[in-house]
């Protein structure tokens, strides 16, 4: 069984589900299962700490999810068209792992979630792509070939998947930002095994 890395940050929840859509397209590859992982907030407060385990939802990464999983799946709600800082500062805490070359040749994806529907979206999946191409990543997109994406009114976009959440996040995923997710997922797991063979 070959475990997928989903790395998700997510503040008011819809990242997350995206997260739980790229999981099921990842798993809907036999041979492949998702590892659903979080990051912990960052705080303005210097004494401030998370604790070791999350009270709800998926545990937070460590180092040996990178090392164990033959692919990563990044995702981040957008801030100014960027990642979100709890997100960015995960990867900036990975140099070990970029100078022992942990996850060079492994396929990586991204995906986002934005309040409107010019938030930023497609700069903050780009965003998430730098420090993914400094560790020697592979990215991925969502080729045109997925119907879903030439008539979605929400998100998607070839670069990764994304949703538009509404300004007080009210809109739920749409059934083919659901449908992009499941697809990317997918196209991950089975870019994956083909690496592995």
């Amino acid at each position: 069984m070959h475990d997928i890395l989903v790395l998700y940050y997510s503040h008011h929840g819809a990242v997350k589900q995206l997260a739980q859509h790229i999981a099921r397209g990842v798993e809907s590859v036999p041979g492949c299962r998702a590892r659903l992982r979080t990051v912990p907030k960052v705080s303005t407060v210097c004494e401030a700490t998370a604790p070791a385990i999350p009270d709800t939802g998926a545990p937070y990464v460590e180092p040996v999810d990178l090392v164990e999983c033959v692919a990563v799946a990044v995702g981040s709600p957008t801030r100014f068209g960027n990642m979100a800082a709890p997100m960015k500062y995960f990867w900036d805490g990975t140099a070990s792992e970029w100078s022992k070359g942990t996850l060079v040749g492994k396929p990586a994806c991204v995906f986002t979630s934005t309040a409107s529907m010019h938030g930023g979206n497609e700069a903050t999946l780009l965003s998430m792509m730098l420090p993914l191409l400094h560790h020697g990543m592979l990215l991925l997109g969502v080729p045109f070939t997925e119907a879903a994406l030439s008539i979605t009114q929400a998100g998607g976009t070839p670069y990764g998947a994304s949703h538009v959440a509404g300004l007080t996040g009210d809109q739920p995923v749409s059934d083919h930002e659901k449908q992009l997710c499941m697809a990317l997922g997918k196209r991950l797991a089975e870019t994956a095994l083909k690496l592995q063979s």
